[in-house]
């Protein structure tokens, strides 16, 4: 799979050889491969993040297997006491199959989504096998996509769990092996099971909203409660060399207005968009080109599904935040933010692979 050729993030020494590797791996046919471990930065030697990017035009595309999905599967397959998933979308049988393997066993699996895909029949295999799945049932979305493993594993992003997310469109996946970053998601996830508290009602609780695991530093924010647009303006207003946008939508104002000053003052601003979205009602692109930004558009045959931001090359935000007004007040989302070199430049080859095969 293109970047399920997967990244632990490293030691310095063997990130110097992993990145001298990925020019490899994005030039050539990228064959099907698992993830491949490095170096890990987490404690007692276990490694702490992994990234997957999906693969449109790879042979999992045409086969529907061994795309991040199948790393997905496995993980819940080695759960041992339980699963929760909150997930705006789900038609994937790998996931499917695997939830209710998880449930056969003993494992507690308990299932939120957002209620337009309840009678999905994937989701209703889940609920016939007794599996309790919850639907937002109100008109913003739930807009989630992560599953928490064991209270100790967190894997989340902009990937849906469905044929189109995980084979057709451009996608990120990460794997977080952290027990207080677990304990964010443990908190939102209860919040919207237990408490049946979604949008604005959610509280801005967040147990360890920034977490340092070996050399790295992680902050988790959960939209619309804790502010995740302030965030993102602050990260664009600290830039002082580049600030690179991989976007499927993008209609806040604010946000548009940080890149605009980040432009203004000698930062390099670039940006891909999905091609459709782009010239949608409300969409803010149109801005940014007039203004004179380097703005490209998608030439994908899926969509440019990523949410994704990238800082002087080495701060990353990423996760089911969409820029838009819509994921800032109203949506239930999630956003990661971690400042590790060797994962940035995994995701900054992505964003120039799009940004090549992009156009004005």
């Amino acid at each position: 799979m293109r970047a399920s050729w997967v990244r632990n993030v490293a030691a310095p020494a063997l990130a110097l050889l992993l990145l001298a590797s990925a020019f490899w791996l994005f030039t050539s046919t990228r064959p099907v491969s698992p993830a491949l471990p490095s170096s890990p930065t987490g404690d007692a030697g276990d490694a702490w993040l992994t990234v997957y990017l999906t693969d449109p035009g790879g042979s999992q595309a045409d086969s529907l297997r061994g795309g991040p999905d199948a790393r997905l599967a496995e993980a819940i397959e080695a759960a041992r006491y339980s699963v929760d998933v909150a997930i705006y979308h789900l038609n994937l049988w790998s996931v499917r199959d695997a939830l209710l393997r998880a449930a056969e066993r003993g494992v507690r699996v308990r299932v939120v989504v957002e209620s337009d895909g309840i009678f999905d029949p994937e989701v209703q295999d889940l609920i016939e096998a007794g599996i309790p799945v919850l639907g937002d049932r109100r008109e913003p979305l739930m807009h989630h996509k992560f599953t928490l493993i064991d209270d100790v594993e967190v894997w989340t992003g902009s990937m849906n769990y469905s044929v189109g997310a995980a084979y057709r469109d451009n996608n990120v996946l990460l794997r977080i092996r952290d027990q207080a970053v677990a304990e964010n998601y443990r908190r939102e996830f209860d919040e919207m099971f237990a408490d049946d508290l979604f949008g604005p009602l959610s509280a801005p609780d967040t147990p360890h909203p920034r977490v340092v695991i070996g050399a790295t530093t992680l902050e988790t924010y959960f939209a619309p409660d804790d502010g995740v647009a302030r965030r993102l303006i602050e990260l664009i207003a600290g830039a002082r060399t580049e600030v690179d946008v991989l976007a499927f939508t993008f209609t806040s104002d604010p946000l548009a207005e940080a890149l605009l000053e980040a432009a203004g003052r000698g930062v390099r601003v670039r940006a891909v968009f999905e091609r459709e979205q782009a010239v949608a009602a409300g969409s803010d692109v149109r801005r940014l080109q007039q203004a004179g930004l380097d703005v490209r558009l998608d030439n994908s045959e899926g969509n440019l599904h990523h949410k994704l931001l990238l800082i002087d090359g080495r701060v990353v935000a990423t996760g089911s935040y969409n820029f838009t007004r819509s994921a800032e007040q109203a949506n239930d989302e999630n956003v990661v933010i971690f400042d590790d070199p060797a994962a940035a430049a995994l995701l900054q080859a992505e964003f120039q692979r799009l940004y090549e095969a992009g156009s004005a």
